[in-house]
């Protein structure tokens, strides 16, 4: 590294953001960007540090100390050449990934770990301001045809990886714009959708076909699919949400937190959208479940004006440092406070809910909870739970949110038709060495085959599938392997 004394004179520093009491009154991203001063010191503060786990802690194996270095004596070309050998969108990851490879970080076994997710941000913000994001599709053509089912950014990532290697791309979305999760399932103030438009018109230049308004196995049959194309690629997601069968769940104001996200997002892009609208406004709000799609809830109640809003996890409250059961380099499950909770929100942790209770009209007015206590096994794993007694309680509330997960991909339509063999837990079954189905020039990448996972991992997915099917097609391929560290595509 250049500077091999920069983590000790340089502590980690965030970008700064705008305050919550202003930021809650819109939907645009809030977090700014750092001083060409700034940059320079975060980049600095990568050592020399022999063997770099940030590698392995990435799920796409970015090769993080390079272009860190490449920051530091300001080669933006060079750092984005070296990042977009690896990652296909670092403008998604550089804003929404939780940045594992930030917890594989060398220096953050004695300090703060470097900053990669923002550089990474930086790194492509830069590139494309200079003009150095440009198509990359050959033009001679293999004259191979491929069908991708979904643009969420396991589809994005395999479609611009096989126009890469020169292979006719189109692919399907059964909503109304490409994007998928990444449109319609994170809030534009975590993801401005300016951000997606960009890279899909840079894909639809390197001669990607979208077609949207598609359900492939409604408006197009699977026998068509697989005879109008030489390779499929199936990358629909996990999309069933995982329910919470107790009582009184059939009454009005309980909602499934994608269906919430959804319609938000639409509004957002669509101001006079107007379908069965779910609003926070003047509501007491519950959020049931701690991750980030529960935060994400919070966030979207805060800015339509909740009275207030409660966000339940089963889960007793995480350390806020590692213990021995979650050793560096490992990811930890660490205590998170994210920027929605900045702004605003009642965080219940060991809470079960036993029933939704509701009025004489059939509206919700409040959950019955309890809280709980978990018995663990010898690694910190938790076993079973139960609960205290003489917790019971009704805690006020006219909307309920469940974002609890989810199970698996659709399976009724396409998978069934197609007739795909599924796992155990109902995810399309296929092996993360070939990324091929039980049918004949089927693959599969994503949450579809590896089940609820980061936008991080679904790239890694696309980028992986889309090797073994330029394989498949011609015999070969020049596709890089996330396992290839430091083999610049």
């Amino acid at each position: 590294m250049s500077h091999i004394t920069g983590f000790k004179e340089f502590p980690r520093v965030l970008p700064p953001k705008v305050s919550p009491t202003e930021r809650v009154r819109h939907y645009q991203e809030f977090i700014g960007m750092y001083s060409e001063a700034e940059l320079n010191h975060q980049a600095a503060r990568c050592m020399d540090c022999g063997i770099p786990f940030c590698h392995s802690g990435c799920p796409l194996g970015n090769i993080i100390p390079e272009f860190n270095d490449a920051v530091y004596q300001q080669d933006w070309q060079e750092a984005y050449r070296i990042l977009a050998s690896t990652n296909n969108f670092p403008e998604f990851t550089g804003r929404i990934c939780p940045a594992p490879c930030e917890s594989a970080c060398v220096l953050s076994i004695h300090s703060q770990p470097v900053a990669i997710e923002e550089i990474e941000k930086h790194i492509i913000e830069i590139a494309f301001e200079k003009g150095f994001v440009q198509p990359t599709a050959p033009l001679l053509k293999t004259g191979q045809t491929v069908a991708v089912v979904g643009s969420g950014p396991a589809g994005l990532a395999a479609a611009a990886q096989l126009v890469k290697a020169g292979h006719t791309v189109t692919v399907f979305e059964r909503d109304d714009r490409p994007g998928g999760l990444l449109r319609y399932g994170i809030p534009d103030f975590k993801l401005e959708k300016w951000v997606i438009d960009r890279r899909i018109e840079l894909l639809e230049k390197d001669g990607v076909v979208f077609r949207c308004n598609v359900e492939v196995g409604k408006d197009i049959s699977a026998d068509e699919l697989t005879n109008s194309f030489d390779a499929v690629v199936l990358a629909g997601g996990a999309t069933i949400p995982r329910d919470l069968t107790i009582p009184g769940r059939d009454l009005h104001g309980i909602y499934f937190a994608m269906d919430y996200l959804n319609q938000q997002n639409k509004r957002v892009s669509q101001p006079d959208w107007a379908h069965d609208p779910i609003l926070a406004t003047d509501q007491d709000v519950v959020v049931i479940g701690g991750g980030d799609t529960g935060s994400d809830c919070v966030g979207t109640a805060n800015r339509q004006g909740a009275r207030s809003v409660r966000q339940f996890a089963m889960m007793m409250e995480p350390p806020t440092e590692r213990t021995k059961h979650m050793p560096w380099p490992t990811y930890p499950l660490l205590l998170s406070t994210t920027s929605s909770h900045e702004e605003g929100c009642e965080r219940h942790w060991g809470v079960n809910t036993k029933a939704f209770l509701g009025d004489m009209q059939g509206n919700l007015r409040a959950l019955l909870v309890t809280d709980i206590t978990w018995e663990t096994d010898e690694r910190g794993k938790r076993v079973k739970f139960e609960e205290i007694a003489g917790s019971e309680r009704e805690i006020p509330a006219q909307l309920a949110f469940l974002a609890i997960g989810y199970l698996h991909p659709k399976h009724d339509g396409l998978l069934t038709d197609l007739k795909v063999e599924l796992d155990e837990r109902g995810h399309v079954q296929a092996t993360e060495r070939d990324y091929r189905t039980n049918v004949d020039k089927v693959f599969v990448a994503g949450d579809a085959r590896r089940g609820q996972s980061l936008v991080v991992w679904a790239i890694s997915e696309g980028r992986e599938a889309a090797r073994q099917v330029d394989l498949f097609l011609t015999g070969k391929t020049a596709l890089p392997s996330k396992d290839a560290v430091g083999m610049f595509a």
